[in-house]
């Protein structure tokens, strides 16, 4: 099931200044479900893909879109990144 997910970039804003975050990017699962919110973070090992997350009561940060296997968490890292570095949107 997994070879027949498509990962489409709908939006990938980068960020400027000193920060770690780099950019934010949305895409689009099988063109019927939108993810929101991911980041490209810059790292200690250099740059990788963060899913969206937010802050619950107990002040820990929670994900609020985690992929269910470790290939679908690297397909969407490998789309993201390869559009961030291709310098597309």
């Amino acid at each position: 099931m997994e070879n027949d997910l498509k990962f489409k970039i709908t939006r990938l804003h980068r960020m400027e200044g000193n920060t770690s975050v780099r950019a934010f990017v949305d895409i689009a699962l099988n063109e019927c479900l939108l993810l929101k919110g991911l980041r490209i973070i810059e790292g200690r090992r250099g740059l990788f893909v963060s899913m969206p997350r937010e802050k619950g009561k107990d002040n820990k940060w929670y994900e609020t879109i985690h992929p269910m296997s470790r290939e679908v968490k690297e397909d969407i890292s490998n789309v993201v990144l390869l559009a961030y570095h291709n310098n597309e949107y």
